[in-house]
């Protein structure tokens, strides 16, 4: 997918910076974890919302083209989460506009519009979404007003600038709650077939909403995906974030990295390793029967597991299969163990009898950079394989490493080494106890740290230019970015094929790569594309959004009426 230019220049003229005072309270972040699991169940988050619950008209007036009414409630998340929705944003303000006539005898079709980034008040999607689909399908609709936007921002906050990490995850808990309400209230009023839209994170925030509605539903997401992660990480969005704030605040306070982060999964990382796993695993060089059978039980695809089970499902699948095997005896992690690895490989004529020399010839196994050159026979290859003998075996036996398998050979076919001038600096090792590793961070991690790979004339690495897994705080971001927003950790909408998703081709703000597609998450959506990036479809297209909607509807009406199935 190659990112549009125009997004990311348009990103770089705003000042709007989010997440200023970092991550937010540990407390708030707990609390929001444990509550996801309980909305990511449609049969008990629905239970939250009574079919009555209170909601107040304060105004209607008749217009030339509609009706408008405005009203406002309280949110729910306020009354399951106290203390952690400000105050200012506790009353969930909204607007309705009706046709003054309905097209269709017994059919009074609405639809539920939810805020992009930015979009503070009505004024917007009233007029470039709302009454347009009034005036051209007489399609009725809601306009919910976001917390932290127009009538419920907090004084002290700038714009659409969220001060913390955690406002993003009360923003969505509120939305998904305040549209169960709402769809209550549209039901009370005989108002239906319901369905819900949004642009970029109103898209996003609508799938999420739609989750939980145990009834036919029509959604229609713009310009959103599967998981806010990429968005923060990947994307131009990213840029709008001070990542050494958010670092520092991560290392320096325990609760995230002791608590906080052994309650969130990464969905996608997760299980791509664990695939990877499964595809690169061979019994030649592997044969213990247990975890040969463990990478038969791991190699299945993702849509076929999808259909057994939820993607959070199968991560934990992954990791208790592994943990599952049962424990070699291992020796520790010693000079002698290593000396006896490399004694092994001169007998088998791998290594020469110089670089053995060479490597024995120092305590810590290295090589000047004038040693290289002698290199002749030693590839990566061999030389993973003494690491993962040795090293694996002292993590086993220190308790840090869940996996009890060796790990695969690496598909990299160049020799590791270079020569000096193109020598790398590499981090320390940095290696947490009560850690679950994963088969490729092993690798990788370990590899990259083996000692006499490094020449002594190494310089401190660079931060900036270490790719985001490598550092803590932006696993964590991706953590909890998923934990909350991936749509894989929430139940499937009612009926899947009420749902159009319309995406840019070229959209540097939602990155697509490397993470579940919507197709796999929920089969039976569809996904359309449109060849622009995320700034130019919103301004170019958004007759193609309403063409989605409205199409969306037909099909509802022709396939439900009454919640009931038309054959």
């Amino acid at each position: 997918m190659s990112a549009s230019r125009l997004d990311a220049v348009y990103r770089s003229i705003l000042i709007t910076k989010f997440f200023t005072k970092g991550w937010g309270k540990p407390e708030n972040l707990r609390r929001l974890f444990e509550f996801r699991k309980v909305v990511s169940n449609r049969d008990e988050c629905f239970k939250l919302i009574e079919r009555d619950y209170a909601v107040t008209i304060t105004k209607e007036q008749k217009l030339s083209d509609c009706t408008l009414l405005e009203g406002y409630f309280i949110s729910p998340l306020h009354r399951y989460l106290p203390g952690i929705v400000p105050e200012v944003a506790q009353k969930a303000h909204f607007q309705v506009l009706l046709p003054i006539h309905w097209p269709e005898k017994g059919v009074k079709p609405m639809c539920l519009h939810l805020a992009g980034t930015g979009d503070h008040f009505f004024w917007r999607r009233r007029n470039l979404m709302v009454k347009p689909l009034i005036k051209e399908a007489g399609i009725g609709g809601i306009i919910l007003e976001n917390p932290f936007y127009g009538l419920r921002k907090p004084m002290d906050q700038v714009r659409s600038s969220l001060h913390n990490v955690s406002d993003i995850f009360v923003m969505g808990g509120c939305l998904i709650l305040e549209s169960l309400v709402l769809f209550h209230w549209c039901e009370r009023n005989g108002l239906g077939p319901l369905g819900v839209t949004g642009l970029s994170m109103g898209g996003h925030m609508a799938s999420l909403a739609a989750t939980n509605w145990p009834k036919p539903l029509v959604l229609v997401p713009c310009l959103s995906w599967s998981t806010a992660s990429a968005v923060f990480l990947q994307g131009v969005m990213s840029q709008s974030i001070n990542w050494d704030l958010l670092e520092d605040q991560y290392l320096s306070d325990g609760e995230y990295r002791e608590k906080l982060s052994k309650m969130v999964t990464i969905v996608d990382e997760a299980f791509l390793a664990g695939k990877k796993f499964a595809q690169t695993y061979h019994p030649a060089t592997h044969p213990v029967s247990t975890t040969v059978d463990t990478a038969k039980k791991l190699d299945i695809t993702y849509k076929e597991k999808k259909m057994e089970s939820d993607i959070v499902d199968i991560t934990k699948n992954i990791v208790d299969l592994n943990k599952n095997v049962p424990k070699k005896e291992t020796k520790p992690f010693t000079r002698e163990a290593l000396i006896q690895e490399l004694q092994s490989l001169l007998d088998d004529n791998k290594i020469s009898d110089q670089l053995y020399e060479k490597l024995l010839s120092n305590d810590k196994f290295e090589l000047l950079p004038q040693d290289i050159e002698d290199i002749n026979k030693l590839t990566e290859e061999k030389i993973n394989e003494i690491l993962m003998k040795c090293k694996i075996a002292d993590l086993r036996t220190t308790g840090i490493v869940d996996i009890n398998t060796d790990p695969p050979k690496t598909e990299q076919t160049q020799p590791i080494l270079k020569p000096p001038t193109q020598l790398e600096a590499v981090p320390e090792p940095k290696i947490a106890k009560n850690k679950s590793w994963t088969v490729s961070e092993i690798t990788s991690d370990l590899w990259s740290n083996l000692p006499f790979l490094k020449s002594k004339s190494e310089k401190k690495i660079d931060w900036s230019k270490v790719h985001w897994r490598d550092r803590e705080a932006l696993q964590f971001m991706r953590g909890i970015m998923d934990e909350c927003t991936h749509l894989s950790n929430f139940s499937v909408p009612y009926d899947t094929s009420l749902i159009i998703a319309v995406c840019a081709k070229h959209d540097a703000y939602v990155p697509r790569d490397d993470v579940g597609t919507l197709e796999e998450i929920w089969p039976g959506a569809e996904v359309r594309y449109v060849d622009a990036g995320h700034v130019s479809a919103y301004i170019l297209h958004q007759s193609l959004f309403r063409a989605c909607i409205k199409e969306a509807f037909e099909r509802s009406k022709k396939k439900w009426k009454d919640g009931k199935h038309v054959n």
